[in-house]
């Protein structure tokens, strides 16, 4: 291994692929972190390989935007090329999918629109990545989503460095187009970011080989198979959002990559109430990528800016997203809940230090929502989900209330044992009817 790349010193590899080798290293100068992707000593430094690794880092050197990962500098050293890139301490969403094959439909549907951002800043600049996938794209320890590798991304002015009728990129990832080595433009990538949505959203891929087709057929003739037929729900705009994305047509997809940022932000509105970077490190914590002082770290940071990143411009929704950013800042930041005495509730009264309950004296209680929503048991409120801790309980029966100010409220019964965990799920379906003037206009 290399111990030296200009003035950075190589601490390790970290990555490989078929062209390149990734290594983690230290800028020293400014003493940072950053990673190199170097050209593989195998790859001549005249062949087509090397002119589309040079030319991935002039287009990414273009390309400072929050959403895709940034390049720090080109080098050439003989019959050598490195690209230094910014360090992202994170984990790729194909990782994140061989831990969890599922996501929540909140995580899936950030993910895809701090993607669609990265995307649609290179599209209006002409830039189509035509390799959008799972290992491409990184998530970082501070909750951002990076998009990697651009490799074989064409801009519109320039010529391609495969000939025509040649399709370049991942074959279950592909669009229609793409595969039959059409003409290209964003739409093909909507297509992608479609197939990638579906996989989050139900811990498959849309197309897949058998018997009678390959995955290259299917995804050209066939239509993917509804996320209810595989006893999937999913919320109904954000399956209507990845549907578009995955017409069969270029005509029918979205127009714009704004116009399925817009869709994304809509359907994200009323069900994440908080920084979207603070929601991605709550579920990093959740799945065991972050530990959870990790993850007060960061959050403990981030906090101020919980109320920023939601303002509406709607006067009573801001409102509400503010007092509850508020009351789940104190939840995840301040260790404090809401408690009192209750006939059923085994927590202490107000201002009493948690009582200490053996496994044998409790059972023990998780919950989410989908969306968000309050959690009171046996009218207590208990904490503002997403939330990962356990409610300790007495053994019995108890009642469960999930309350959101955008939906009718849901109530449960459950029955705790002691020593036992149970977990009870909540979907708030009902929206509540709203007057929204008559609040406005309320003292």
């Amino acid at each position: 291994m290399v111990e030296r790349i200009g003035t950075c010193r190589v601490l390790g590899e970290i990555g490989s692929g078929g062209m390149a080798v990734v290594y983690e290293a230290i800028q020293e100068p400014l003493n940072r972190r950053v990673a190199i992707k170097a050209l593989k000593p195998s790859i001549a430094i005249d062949s087509q390989f090397a002119e589309r690794f040079e030319r991935e880092a002039h287009f990414m050197a273009s390309l400072q935007h929050e959403n895709i990962l940034h390049v720090i500098d080109f080098l050439k050293d003989g019959r050598s090329m490195f690209i230094i890139m910014e360090y992202v301490d994170g984990i790729d969403l194909y990782d994140i999918l061989e831990r969890s094959p599922r996501l929540p439909p909140d995580i899936a549907a950030i993910i895809t629109l701090q993607l669609a951002r990265g995307l649609d800043y290179a599209h209006f600049r002409g830039i189509i990545h035509r390799d959008i996938k799972p290992a491409n794209i990184m998530v970082s320890m501070q909750g951002d989503v990076k998009l990697m590798d651009f490799g074989i991304a064409r801009h519109e002015r320039f010529g391609d460095l495969t000939e025509t009728g040649t399709g370049l990129g991942t074959p279950s990832y592909m669009s229609p187009e793409q595969i039959l080595g059409d003409k290209l433009d964003f739409r093909s990538d909507l297509f992608s970011v479609g197939i990638v949505l579906y996989q989050m959203l139900t811990g498959r891929k849309p197309f897949v080989e058998d018997d009678t087709r390959t995955v290259m057929q299917k995804i050209r003739l066939d239509r993917f198979e509804p996320p209810k037929k595989l006893g999937v729900d999913v919320p109904r705009k954000l399956e209507r959002i990845m549907g578009r994305c995955l017409q069969k047509m270029p005509a029918n997809r979205y127009p714009t990559t704004q116009a399925l940022i817009d869709d994304l932000t809509e359907f994200l509105a009323p069900r994440v109430p908080m920084s979207h970077n603070a929601r991605l490190v709550m579920f990093l914590k959740e799945i065991g990528v972050m530990s959870g002082d990790q993850a007060d770290e960061v959050l403990s940071a981030v906090a101020p800016r919980v109320l920023r990143s939601g303002r509406r411009n709607d006067g009573f929704l801001w409102n509400i997203a503010k007092w509850q950013s508020v009351a789940l800042a104190l939840i995840l930041f301040s260790g404090i809940t809401v408690q009192a005495a209750s006939g059923r509730w085994s927590g202490p009264s107000v201002g009493e230090p948690p009582a200490a309950l053996t496994p044998a004296e409790a059972g023990r209680l998780t919950v989410s929502a989908d969306p968000w929503a309050h959690v009171h048991v046996d009218g207590v409120h208990v904490l503002t989900t997403p939330a990962a801790r356990a409610i300790p309980l007495t053994p019995g029966r108890h009642y469960v209330k999930y309350s959101n100010p955008y939906f009718a409220p849901v109530e449960h019964e459950v029955i705790i044992e002691p020593g036992r965990i149970l977990h009870d799920h909540a979907a708030l379906t009902e929206p509540l009817a709203v007057d929204m003037k008559l609040v406005e206009d309320a003292p």
